[in-house]
């Protein structure tokens, strides 16, 4: 059976925490000689409120239009970056409930790791606003890797070369 190529997920968001994400992933993919899925899940804005798409339906569409565009450009920056580095990135935009797309999409790319961020929330804020990150751990098809927000950057020197980093 013929070694085919590892593909790992990269969870986006564009909080502050992305560039991390990022970072970690493209560290990772380099050595792996891995292609990259830069995804982000628009969340429709009358996914969870039928009544609003009935009554503005033109404005709801307008709004999740102009989500996807401005997903679309800002993952297009992180695929430039990536680029530089000689990697294979393809950039994924797609409107639904985060943690379903986010796994939709692992299954579906047959992804061999996914990387996420966690803003490490506790108590109350975790409770109100759960976490995405945790549930892709508990139900991802594959290992996953979170960045916290606290994370430093890493550089290629962090995984010394022959280091195993994903087992195929």
């Amino acid at each position: 059976m013929p070694d085919r190529q590892a593909h790992i997920l990269v969870a986006l968001d564009f909080s502050p925490l992305a560039e991390a994400v990022v970072a970690y992933a493209g560290a990772l993919a380099g050595p792996l000689g891995a292609q990259v899925t830069l995804l982000h899940v628009v969340e429709d804005p009358a996914g969870s409120h039928d009544w609003i798409a009935d009554l503005y339906l033109r404005e709801v569409t307008a709004i999740r239009e102009r989500a996807i565009e401005e997903a679309e450009r800002g993952l297009g920056r992180f695929c430039a970056r990536l680029a530089l580095d000689a990697l294979t990135v393809r950039p994924q935009v797609v409107v639904g409930r985060p943690t379903r797309a986010i796994l939709a999409a692992a299954t579906g790319l047959g992804a061999d790791l996914i990387v996420i961020g966690t803003h490490g929330r506790t108590g109350l804020p975790h409770v109100v606003l759960g976490s995405v990150a945790e549930q892709i751990v508990r139900a991802a098809p594959c290992p996953v890797l979170t960045v916290r927000t606290d994370a430093r950057v890493p550089v290629l020197a962090d995984f010394p070369a022959g280091t195993p980093v994903l087992a195929g």
